[in-house]
């Protein structure tokens, strides 16, 4: 379907020739959030069980392995100015960008699909079965997003940062959707007995929010969502 909502025009927002300390740190916690997320069935642990050494010891690495990355301005949003400046250049995009992305994909879409395919099974069954679906399920489809991303198929990710102004409404879209559907269904978990009626609630909650903020992204209501036309300089 061709795209018939709002277009950002580059020329009209100020071009930022430097990130400012506070908008590097700012940063800096989504990608610690982004890697402490990646092992799957460590954080489902942490909300069926609670925080324990194992938390602490993976998060205690991300700090590490992330501080070092910021300090070296090999995060993206942390670097000492923004990378992208023309949005239909063809520039090489960073292994840091891609490896970034690449695991923001995973946090974004993994979690999302395992909690979905668990309320699926609860409202036809009436048995939850998610520790088992994060036990066999999430790393093959980790798996499968890394390969995704080693080959330059996901966006945002690809050897070029060209058609990066297209690129970032899916990216943003897709952190956009998966955000409000994970914290609705949050809602509903705390405030809905566990039974197969309420599963089938949570499902029907869940997938709708998930359609309408994908049909709002589509649309460029959404922050970041709008195509930025080709041709035009500025800041990500």
């Amino acid at each position: 379907m061709r795209y018939s909502g709002k277009l950002e025009y580059a020329h009209h927002r100020k071009i930022r020739e430097r990130n400012t300390l506070r908008y590097r740190f700012a940063h800096w916690p989504l990608w610690i959030t982004v890697f402490f997320l990646a092992p799957g069935p460590l954080t489902f642990s942490l909300f069926a069980h609670g925080f324990t050494w194992g938390n602490g010891a993976w998060l205690a690495a991300v700090l590490l392995g992330t501080g070092i990355a910021g300090l070296r301005a090999q995060l993206p949003g942390v670097e000492l100015r923004p990378y992208i400046l023309r949005f239909d250049e063809d520039k090489p995009n960073p292994l840091y960008r891609r490896v970034c992305y690449t695991f923001a994909w995973n946090a974004a879409v993994n979690f999302a699909l395992m909690n979905l395919i668990g309320l699926i099974i609860a409202a036809a069954t009436g048995h939850w079965y998610m520790s088992q679906i994060y036990r066999y399920v999430y790393l093959p489809v980790c798996l499968i997003i890394l390969l995704l991303g080693v080959t330059g198929l996901l966006p945002r990710v690809g050897r070029s940062t060209k058609g990066e102004g297209t690129d970032r409404r899916y990216f943003y879209g897709t952190v956009w959707a998966v955000t409000a559907a994970q914290t609705v269904l949050l809602v509903l978990w705390k405030a809905l007995p566990q039974n197969q009626a309420t599963s089938q609630v949570k499902l029907g909650i869940y997938a709708a929010v998930l359609l309408l903020m994908g049909l709002a992204t589509y649309q460029g209501k959404l922050p970041r969502t709008r195509p930025i036309v080709a041709g035009e300089l500025m800041a990500d």
